[in-house]
């Protein structure tokens, strides 16, 4: 069987490989560049659209996100704003909605009004909505009753914008990246159906063997998997500090059109990522999605039955060290009690009951009518558990172990970091291939004057 080599080798196909895809085709001279996707097409699990919220999480309403996190997010989320006004996609796949961040009750009117204030200056265009302002945008938020003849009790405001591009399909994005890294005169190569079991090291080089036995070498490997990233890292000794819970989220959808736009919750800070929020679907005809709901499951990936359940036990990596890191979550009140009741919104009979008393803070008259279950609907993301610090790590993790591989693993918010993320890998992969990165057109095209 004929070896296949090229310069650049990336594994998985989903939007941070297609991300990384297309800027080195793009912006660097790489001359040979291939990607490896396990299965018959692009964006088949989390960056598909039914498996994500859709959002473009810029950092303006996400309230989990710091001054500074911000920061980093507003850039990253611009790139992809960029990428889609420079292919003409608005409209087709990019949207703009209204968007905003609620606050329900006293203590988070206060936290809202004071966020207002202190993340204005990054993002001049939010505006803080009183009630009437909410009762003209979101009617739906304020009144606690489907004739809408009585307001909800609790006082409310909000900080949001109407003029922004707010939501992607991320699978068709993947897409679209993928086919304009082709569209770049080298060798851009895809393989399907293409799931790497092995990589290993031989002399200066790497060699990856797939399920089906084709081989392939790289002079650089960049594993962009998901949870699959880490598996792969612990077979080649790499990151065995590390473990991975994989929390998947589930979501509710209703029978119509119930908002406008995007609507956020305050966050959690033990709990980041874990508040309700409402979507309009833009793959459902505009039927409002609520979710995620968050359940620790034993694969690696969603709705692909149990293959992956042997590998995610792997990948966990337990022992003494991941065992406290779940005994200090569950041993507090609230997280406990949130994994328990997410767990009970999965049970057929009494999780449609029980989902709407929560998602009753967004939509006080929401009733259990009003929604189904999204069967089909939701991914797997993994957590990443760092065993020498015995914590849980939030955010995206990346293993560099040097000599021409790297191993991301992108939770939420990763499909908005994929053009940023990709930007940073580069520049490890141009320094060990001494390859050029064209700098200035990369910042022309998809930033903002800096």
């Amino acid at each position: 069987m004929d070896t296949k080599h090229y310069e650049v080798i990336i594994v998985g196909g989903g939007i941070s490989g297609s991300a990384l895809f297309y800027e080195l085709a793009r912006y660097t001279d790489a001359k040979s560049i291939c990607m490896l996707e396990k299965y018959e097409d692009l964006a088949t699990l989390n960056s598909k659209g039914t498996s994500n919220s859709q959002t473009i999480h810029v950092g303006d309403i996400e309230t989990n996100y710091t001054l500074e996190k911000a920061h980093v997010t507003k850039r990253t989320a611009k790139m992809i704003e960029k990428f889609c006004l420079q292919r003409g996609l608005q409209d087709k796949i990019m949207f703009a909605h209204q968007k905003m961040a609620l606050g329900v009750g006293e203590k988070e009117v206060e936290f809202i009004k004071n966020r207002y204030h202190e993340f204005k200056e990054l993002f001049p265009y939010l505006e803080l909505w009183d009630k009437e302002k909410i009762r003209e945008v979101e009617p739906k938020l304020v009144y606690a009753d489907k004739e809408q003849t009585k307001d909800r009790p609790e006082p409310i405001v909000a900080m949001g914008t109407q003029s922004e591009y707010t939501t992607v399909d991320f699978g068709a994005m993947t897409k679209e990246l993928a086919k304009a890294a082709q569209e770049e005169e080298k060798v851009t190569d895809i393989f399907f159906n293409a799931e790497v079991e092995d990589i290993e090291k031989i002399g200066d080089k790497y060699k990856l063997t797939t399920t089906s036995g084709s081989v392939f070498t790289a002079d650089f490997v960049v594993v962009n998997a998901g949870a699959h990233s880490l598996f792969l890292a612990h077979k080649m000794g790499y990151g065995k500090h590390m473990g991975s819970l994989s929390m998947a989220g589930s979501f509710y959808i209703t029978s119509g059109e119930f908002l406008n736009g995007k609507v956020y919750m305050v966050q959690n800070p033990k709990l980041p990522f874990a508040a309700l929020h409402g979507d309009p679907d833009i793959l459902c005809d505009g039927k409002t999605r609520f979710g995620p709901t968050a359940l620790a499951l034993p694969v690696l990936e969603r709705y692909k039955g149990l293959k992956s359940l042997g590998q995610c036990l792997k990948t966990m990596n337990i022992d003494g060290n991941i065992l406290k890191i779940f005994w200090d979550l569950l041993k507090d009140s609230e997280i406990r009690n949130y994994v328990f009741k997410n767990f009970l919104f999965e049970i057929p009979g009494i999780n449609k009951g029980l989902f709407v008393q929560d998602a009753r803070k967004i939509v006080p008259s929401l009733s259990v009518e009003d929604i189904e279950y999204a069967k089909g609907f939701g991914g797997v993301r993994p957590q990443v558990l760092d065993k020498d610090k015995q914590k849980l790590m939030l955010g995206e993790a990346s293993i560099n172990p040097g000599g021409g591989i790297l191993f991301n693993m992108t939770p939420s918010p990763g499909a908005t970091s994929c053009l940023g993320n990709a930007e940073r890998d580069i520049a490890v992969v141009a320094e060990h291939l001494n390859l050029t990165f064209d700098t200035e057109k990369f910042l022309s095209e998809l930033t903002d004057k800096e």
